[in-house]
């Protein structure tokens, strides 16, 4: 097996009325998140990743809307129960931050291993849905930047 790298993106979906793109995890029922995943291989550029995500995780094609980077990075202490993943000894990660603006929302094929259900709420419903403290403060900082 080799072990995930410590680097990773996470894309904020949304439409330009700002409601939000959430997807369950499969695994963590309940816990709810915008896409993430980390970089297949060292060297692969943060956009390839972050419009390859979207693509496995939810069918949309990234070329459908607006792919921004954010200029916006968060490291934070990987769960234990993930960092098997990883190589011995890494404990944290950073997440590279995207947004994919849509004009409305689309239909979503979800990547059944990793998530069953999803939905599209308004920025503030999505940010306190989320588990993920970073993925909570993206959203609202898509909220408050567009007000």
């Amino acid at each position: 097996m080799s072990h995930k790298l410590p680097v990773s993106v996470l894309v904020v979906i949304h439409t330009v009325d700002l409601e939000v793109l959430l997807l369950e995890r499969a695994r963590r029922p309940g816990f709810w998140q915008s896409v993430t995943g980390s970089l297949d291989w060292a060297g692969e550029p943060f956009e390839a990743a972050a419009a390859r995500e979207v693509g496995e995780e939810t069918g949309i094609d990234p070329r459908a809307g607006r792919l921004t980077r954010w200029n916006l990075a968060n490291t934070f202490e990987i769960y234990l129960q993930w960092r098997h993943r990883f190589a011995p000894g890494v404990t944290h990660n950073t997440e590279h931050v995207f947004g994919l603006e849509l004009a409305g929302p689309l239909p979503v094929a979800l990547a059944a291993d990793e998530h069953v259900a999803y939905c599209w709420l308004p920025w503030r419903e999505a940010a306190a849905k989320c588990f993920s403290w970073s993925n909570r403060d993206a959203i609202l900082m898509l909220g408050e930047n567009a007000s």
